[in-house]
């Protein structure tokens, strides 16, 4: 027999499930591919590598935004695949001015991120947002290839090598 609402107030059974959860979600742990929680902090990893290794990147598109006028002049939306090889990595960057989502389609790769005191293993089917005062470098710490994709939008006179 289903249990009736009285006055507003919630089933007891309702209730206790509600409230286990409550308290039970403020020490979940991280999602896959995050820093946990207690790691985050400001400047908690130096610059790491400064030069590509072992990682070949294939611009697959790109449109210039500039016809959108105002702040997007300049501004191109660019998709990339990069392959990083066993070893190889992605050499330290910032996002301050450059957004990207990254999409881990096969492999696995670490990332050493400036706002987080451990590396951050990043597996296939995981996507990354990387955005503000977020600078970081990647390895393939792996036995095989790691196969990512790559959305970002790239500030008026950007270097590529200054975008990986």
């Amino acid at each position: 027999m289903p249990r009736k609402l009285i006055s507003g107030n919630l089933p007891l059974t309702v209730a206790a499930t509600l409230g286990l959860f409550a308290s039970t979600s403020a020490a979940m742990p991280a999602f896959a591919g995050e820093c946990p929680t207690d790691q985050v902090t400001a400047g908690a990893m130096e610059p790491g590598a400064t030069a590509p290794q072992g990682v070949t990147d294939d611009v697959l598109a790109s449109i210039d935004l500039s016809s959108k006028g105002g702040d997007w002049k300049g501004n191109a939306l660019r998709f990339r695949k990069l392959v990083v090889q066993p070893g190889g990595v992605v050499p330290w960057h910032s996002h301050e001015a450059r957004p990207a989502n990254i999409l881990i389609v096969e492999g696995s790769i670490t990332e050493y991120r400036s706002t987080c005191k451990v590396p951050i293993e990043h597996k296939a089917g995981e996507v990354t947002a990387e955005f503000g005062g977020l600078a970081h470098w990647w390895k393939n710490n792996g036995s095989k290839p790691a196969v990512l994709y790559s959305a970002d939008i790239l500030p008026p006179m950007a270097e590529h090598a200054d975008t990986m």
